[in-house]
């Protein structure tokens, strides 16, 4: 039997694919987004609710107004330099606005979410892959932000009865395989649309930063993880606590590593375009490698992912970027 589920963030990137998840399975998605980086043509699955995480009564309102039975949270900041700039940022919205969104939904007795955490709690990982018993010992305020949520989660579980999936997830990537949905960002800084811009002739070049790792190729490895599955991955979280489960928390990703100009190569190939790329300095705080060790989702949630090869990632993104370039009257397709 379908359920209601608030989802904020919904009118994003994940979020929205998330949305488009929930109703395939038959529940009923309500997006919560107050659009200052989300997208209203990227609510298509159920109502749009306008607002912000700080309003408590609206928040409050539109959980008993919809009969919301569990909650998915994607709604944060997300950009790491940023918080490096202005952490205060950060932490009001990212921490103090999930307060809220707790408190309400003790308030109306709304008792499972599943929360869009981040690889980034980790920091910087002696060791890969990273599993989830590894010290999560975040180098920034964004990664700061979600721990902290990942503790609070913790507390409100004890006291309230809240019952809570962390999914601690990768590298997200790639674009609904129907077209219907994808990324759109600004600024825009992942690797692969960033790559993929450089290829469709939006931007000059792609940077590379550094080329002296200790990997294959000398360049960044990561882990991608397509968004379609990460959408899946949340239904089901959603979907074992409505069904009873203990609270839990799980990395998401595929146990395998991509090197930046693996990426690059991949764009060049499947696009047929050149990509001017252009190498630079190490980034602060850029560890060599960072790979999940997914086997706990896989096991917990009964989740594999099935889009998330590297030729499925960037076709499906690929696809997203050259429809939007043409729909804006250029001529250039892919």
């Amino acid at each position: 039997m379908g359920i209601n589920v608030l989802v904020t963030g919904g009118a994003g990137y994940i979020g929205s694919h998330a949305c488009k998840s929930l109703s395939l399975a038959g529940h009923t998605p309500v997006t919560y987004d107050n659009l200052v980086h989300g997208h209203s043509w990227a609510v298509k699955w159920g109502p749009l609710v306008e607002g912000d995480l700080h309003n408590g009564i609206t928040l409050r309102e539109t959980l008993r107004k919809h009969n919301i039975q569990a909650v998915m949270h994607f709604a944060a900041f997300a950009y790491v330099g940023e918080s490096m700039q202005d952490p205060g940022k950060y932490f009001r919205n990212n921490v103090a606005n999930t307060v809220t969104l707790l408190d309400a939904m003790v308030e109306e007795g709304v008792k499972n979410i599943v929360f869009s955490s981040t690889c980034a709690t980790y920091g910087e990982p002696g060791e890969s892959p990273i599993r989830e018993t590894l010290p999560q010992q975040p180098v920034n305020p964004y990664g700061e932000s979600k721990l902290f949520i990942e503790k609070a989660l913790k507390w409100y579980s004890q006291a309230h009865g809240i019952r809570y999936g962390a999914l601690r997830y990768f590298n997200a990537a790639g674009a609904d395989p129907e077209g219907e949905i994808g990324e759109e960002h600004d600024p825009e800084t992942h690797l692969i649309p960033l790559v993929i811009q450089a290829a469709l002739g939006q931007r000059e070049d792609v940077q590379i930063f550094g080329s002296d790792y200790p990997t294959p190729d000398g360049s960044c490895v990561r882990d991608y993880i397509h968004v379609t599955d990460l959408a899946s991955a949340h239904l089901k979280a959603i979907e074992r606590l409505a069904a009873g489960s203990d609270s839990f928390a799980v990395n998401l990703g595929t146990g395998k590593g991509h090197s930046v100009k693996e990426v690059i190569a991949a764009v060049e190939r499947i696009s047929g375009y050149p990509v001017n790329a252009r190498e630079c300095d190490r980034r602060p705080g850029d560890p060599p490698a960072l790979v999940a060790a997914p086997g706990l989702a896989n096991a917990l949630l009964d989740w594999v992912p099935e889009y998330s090869d590297l030729k499925t990632i960037v076709g499906t993104a690929l696809r997203w970027h050259a429809m939007k370039l043409n729909n804006s009257g250029s001529a250039l397709s892919a």
